[in-house]
């Protein structure tokens, strides 16, 4: 039941050359995948001011209140950033898969992201203007629509500590949170969320997938 376990696997086996070449090319993904998620940025905000950008009906929306949660969207969103890092920079032996697992996140999301395009639903709540909102600005937290990044990420998380019941909950309970907010402050559509779960599954699989050893080093001891 511990956040924080006492661990064989240290930073120094990060760095032996077992693992080295991982470490390295984990982090050449990540860049590669920032680099994706810039064009695709680049490419969803030309496409959003075209006349044929339109938003669409959606049931939920439609029927709910605006409500202005950015505390929860941005802050929370980067507040739940901040502890991930701690806890990786806390328990190295996850940062091998976690590294490679955010790239492959952000490279998905950034090619859904550029196949379909509406437009915002109208009367949604933009971010502030302050230094945190400029923070998820640049890293394009705001963009795109399809799929919520919010409540997938949470869920990838939770599926990487699943023997581990405080984070495992803890998890899910912010993927819950952050997609109620995001629908009430109109920023995604129902179809956004709800498809997120399923996004989650998929990409933790292909993870588990293409980088079996790093999965090895985290894999969930469940007997």
């Amino acid at each position: 039941m511990q956040i924080f376990r006492n661990d064989s696997f240290t930073y120094r086996d990060l760095f032996k050359r077992k693992w080295l070449s991982s470490f390295i090319t984990g982090f050449a993904f990540l860049i590669f995948s920032f680099i994706v998620d810039h064009f695709a940025f680049i490419y969803a905000y030309a496409y959003s001011a075209r006349a044929t950008s339109t938003y669409v009906g959606d049931v939920l929306l439609d029927n709910l209140p605006v409500v202005n949660l950015n505390f929860i969207i941005v802050e929370g969103m980067l507040f739940a950033i901040a502890a991930g890092i701690i806890f990786l920079l806390l328990q190295p032996r996850y940062i091998l898969f976690a590294l490679k697992t955010l790239a492959l996140f952000i490279v998905t999301r950034a090619v859904f992201m550029s196949l379909t395009h509406v437009g915002i639903y109208p009367g949604h709540i933009d971010p502030g203007f302050g230094p945190l909102d400029s923070i998820y600005l640049y890293f394009n937290f705001q963009t795109g629509l399809f799929f919520s990044g919010h409540t997938c990420m949470p869920i990838i998380a939770a599926l990487a500590l699943w023997d581990r019941p405080i984070l495992r909950y803890t998890a899910l309970a912010l993927a819950f949170i952050f997609g109620v907010s995001v629908l009430l402050a109109h920023v995604h559509y129902s179809i956004d969320v709800f498809a997120a779960p399923f996004m989650a599954y998929g990409i933790f699989n292909m993870a588990k997938y293409f980088f079996p050893r790093e999965y090895e080093l985290i894999k969930p001891n469940l007997s």
